[in-house]
């Protein structure tokens, strides 16, 4: 058991990707609640670390203290280069600046175990992880020998409350459940997050996250077709973001077919945050910029076509709909219905 002082420093291990990341984020606050003067590090891939900088702790402000970015996926693809290794003591040397009385590892992988093992820890540090895969889930049983606590959860467990079973067994505390408030970045934040602007983009507009990088995942063309002509028939102006050249080529041939719409420019995570909170509504499959948005808190249409519901639905906000299931694409209807009491709310 960890003998907690009131400034114990904690390590959280979540490396990717960008839902994972975001539905880790809750932690953070949960801890900051009862530990409010404890050291909160991140370690993240160094892709997914603007997910994170809206937590650094500033004046006025304690969320997360350090973010420690991880490169592995850029390092595989140069293995035997002489930066990569560098870049990878760089990152040992960083990660080892401090002595954590807590890890907790929340991702069950052998890359993430690997930086529990690196990291620098204190005589009586507990290292938690997950002693058991969660279904539709990547795990690594291996990673089990790495901790000094495995951790069991449900089989069927939303990504969100499987890290809160983590935390809450690493930290010795009563299972923090669905009881508690959800957060995921501070409201000052999202009141000041600034507009990103689109050569032809105007308000109000409605974002269309219409692929992923499973086919399976996605909903037909034809049914964003249909839902686009019935928002734009009511004054909305869809984007269609798309973040590669297959993708681009689909957002390019719904435009082609729905009136006013717009294929923007690419952008990065870190505008995604903006293009997000501007808009007055967003309607995506189960990928992370849908994710993106319901942790926003935005009026938000999660639409599940060949992944569970269970595992990522928003369920902390009356703005999230989610609609659909594995293997049980919603239809038309239903999304429509969805999107216009979302859009209706949002006027009141």
């Amino acid at each position: 058991m960890v003998n907690l002082s009131a400034t114990p420093k904690i390590l959280l291990v979540k490396l990717s990707s960008l839902g994972d990341v975001m539905h880790n984020l809750p932690i953070v606050w949960d801890i900051r609640a009862r530990l409010p003067n404890a050291q909160i590090d991140w370690v993240v891939e160094e892709g997914y670390v603007h997910l994170l900088t809206p937590l650094l702790s500033s004046e006025g402000f304690r969320g997360v203290d350090r973010i420690i970015p991880f490169g592995l996926r850029r390092w595989k693809k140069a293995l035997f280069s002489l930066q990569t290794w560098r870049e990878f003591f760089t990152f040992k040397q960083e990660l080892q600046k401090v002595s954590y009385d807590v890890i907790i590892e929340t991702q069950g992988l052998l890359k993430s175990a690997l930086v529990c093992i690196l990291a620098k820890k204190s005589p009586d540090v507990v290292v938690a992880g997950l002693a058991n895969a969660t279904e539709f889930s990547g795990y690594e049983s291996i990673s089990r020998m790495f901790y000094s606590q495995s951790v069991q959860v449900p089989f069927h467990c939303h990504a969100v409350d499987r890290s809160r079973y983590v935390t809450s067994a690493a930290l010795n505390w009563p299972l923090i459940n669905r009881s508690e408030k959800v957060q995921f970045y501070p409201t000052a934040y999202i009141e000041t997050i600034n507009v990103k602007k689109f050569s032809g983009l105007h308000k109000p507009y409605i974002l269309f996250f219409h692929s992923t990088a499973r086919d399976a995942k996605r909903w037909a063309n034809q049914n964003w077709i249909d839902l686009g002509k019935k928002l734009a028939s009511r004054g909305y102006q869809i984007i269609l973001p798309w973040g590669s050249s297959d993708e681009k080529v689909i957002s390019n041939q719904l435009s082609k077919q729905i009136p006013g719409s717009l294929v923007p420019n690419a952008f990065s995570i870190e505008e995604a945050f903006s293009v997000i909170a501007n808009s007055v509504l967003v309607v995506g499959v189960d990928t992370g910029l849908t994710h993106l948005s319901a942790v926003l808190s935005k009026p938000t249409v999660e639409i599940y076509c060949d992944s569970p519901r269970w595992k990522t639905e928003g369920y902390w906000s009356d703005k999230i709909q989610n609609i659909g299931d594995i293997q049980a694409p919603p239809t038309v209807c239903e999304v429509s219905k969805a999107s216009l009491e979302l859009l209706s709310g949002a006027k009141n």
